[in-house]
């Protein structure tokens, strides 16, 4: 897995997560769900059980933007995806709270059709840790600096060890939830987070952040299952922002809807 796309401010460190953080998620497959198991949501054919239904309009020759009804009261949000062929791959475009109903995906290439899927997702949340960074942009003294703390990784020795699992959905409220987050500044735009996993089936885990005086979360990594250490290579606005990770699976896709650009207009 690699990272949400995020601004250019956490390029420079990307060489050391990309490995494990998500940019542009793949799946091969429309109906496919890495790593789901029979004990919990899958992919495997459309939701019926939900209820959500996906639309798609095409506001402008080359901009389209997707609404969707229902929802699901256990997922914690859904997975906006898109392909080019209804077969895939398909790319997330965006992990949008239980609250969000539209996304608009502008800018597109002309005469090309285009495929859009949601997928929920499930996890509880850990407890929020606030950060509180230092003036100062990720200049070249960061640069130059190891940055081998950033590598999302499992805690070693006993720090994780021993800790009870349990399944992301359909286990007892919260028992999957993180416990002990804490960060740690590690320069003027980088917070390392460690953590203690409580997950036994989770495909992933999702690293969310709410700047300050946002009223949403937003998701700013995707890692691996497993892993209970990471950096974060913060954006300006997140100088003073609430940090939190959650363990992910997925659950069964929306309808596929489909759209086709339209000629660029001149002028």
């Amino acid at each position: 897995m690699t990272t949400i796309p995020r601004p250019a401010a956490r390029a420079l460190l990307a060489t050391a997560l990309v490995s494990a953080v998500l940019s542009g998620c793949t799946d091969s497959s429309p109906d496919a769900t890495a790593g789901a198991r029979a004990d919990g949501p899958a992919a495997g054919k459309p939701d019926t059980t939900a209820g959500v239904t996906l639309a798609a309009t095409l506001d402008s020759p080359t901009d389209i933007t997707l609404h969707w009804s229902g929802r699901d009261p256990g997922a914690a949000g859904h997975v906006v995806e898109f392909a080019t062929e209804r077969q895939g791959p398909y790319t997330i475009l965006q992990f949008a709270p239980p609250g969000r109903r539209t996304y608009t995906h502008p800018d597109l290439i002309p005469m090309t059709p285009f495929y859009y899927r949601l997928r929920p997702y499930y996890g509880p949340a850990s407890d929020a840790v606030g950060i509180a960074l230092p003036p100062g942009g990720f200049g070249e003294r960061d640069q130059r600096k190891d940055h081998g703390w950033a590598e999302p990784r499992k805690l070693p020795g006993d720090e994780g060890a021993g800790a009870p699992r349990h399944p992301v959905t359909g286990g007892p409220d919260r028992a999957a939830a993180p416990t002990g987050l804490k960060a740690t500044v590690m320069h003027a735009n980088g917070v390392k987070l460690t953590w203690q996993d409580h997950a036994r089936d989770e495909v992933g885990y999702l690293i969310e952040i709410r700047p300050a005086g946002a009223r949403e979360y937003r998701v700013a990594a995707v890692l691996d299952a497993d892993i209970e250490s990471a950096g974060l290579i913060t954006l300006p606005q997140e100088k003073k922002a609430a940090i939190r990770v959650r363990p992910l699976r997925y659950g069964h896709r929306s309808n596929i809807v489909h759209r086709t650009t339209g000629a660029e207009t001149s002028g």
